[in-house]
């Protein structure tokens, strides 16, 4: 079997955005990625947005939660691959040396908890999903095993300009 490429998804509040690919991904990955999410000021809780967009696509829900990036810092922390920005907060921030030298890359979505009208927020939500399923989609034909770094990070970065 293959390797495990290790991700990370990352998002200030870590409640919607980056739950969301943490779940794609892990029922996308086929056993080749595991996803993980955090925020450098997580919310504290998922957004219920965000359980209901998963539970509707039919994706698991359990163990889903709001955590802050410093739970990946440790010597038992994952050794990612790839280290993923969903906001351009969590971007613009000096993130912590992570562990496996990963390459990072930016993937700009806008936040739909921030909308504010019920119906036009649980479209944003549909929104998103979508758009990080075609990102995952493409992510997860990468070769990784079979690029280089640069290689790596320039396929990743192409994905997010889809």
């Amino acid at each position: 079997m293959a390797d495990v490429h290790h991700v990370l998804f990352l998002c200030t509040g870590n409640s919607a955005r980056s739950i969301l690919a943490e779940a794609i991904l892990n029922s996308r990955g086929g056993g080749r990625f595991r996803a993980y999410s955090a925020g450098s000021s997580p919310a504290g809780k998922v957004n219920p947005g965000a359980l209901e967009t998963l539970a509707r696509m039919g994706l698991e829900t359990a163990g889903l939660r709001s955590k802050h990036w410093s739970e990946f810092e440790g010597a038992d922390a994952p050794a990612f691959d790839c280290v993923i920005t969903l906001c351009d907060a969590a971007a613009a921030e000096a993130c912590p040396v992570w562990p496996g030298q990963p390459i990072t890359v930016h993937w700009a979505l806008p936040d739909p908890a921030a909308v504010e009208d019920d119906a036009e927020r649980a479209q944003a939500f549909r929104d998103v999903y979508a758009a990080l399923g075609r990102r995952i989609d493409k992510l997860v034909v990468v070769p990784f095993a079979a690029l280089t770094t640069e290689e790596r990070q320039q396929q990743v970065r192409a994905i997010a300009q889809d």
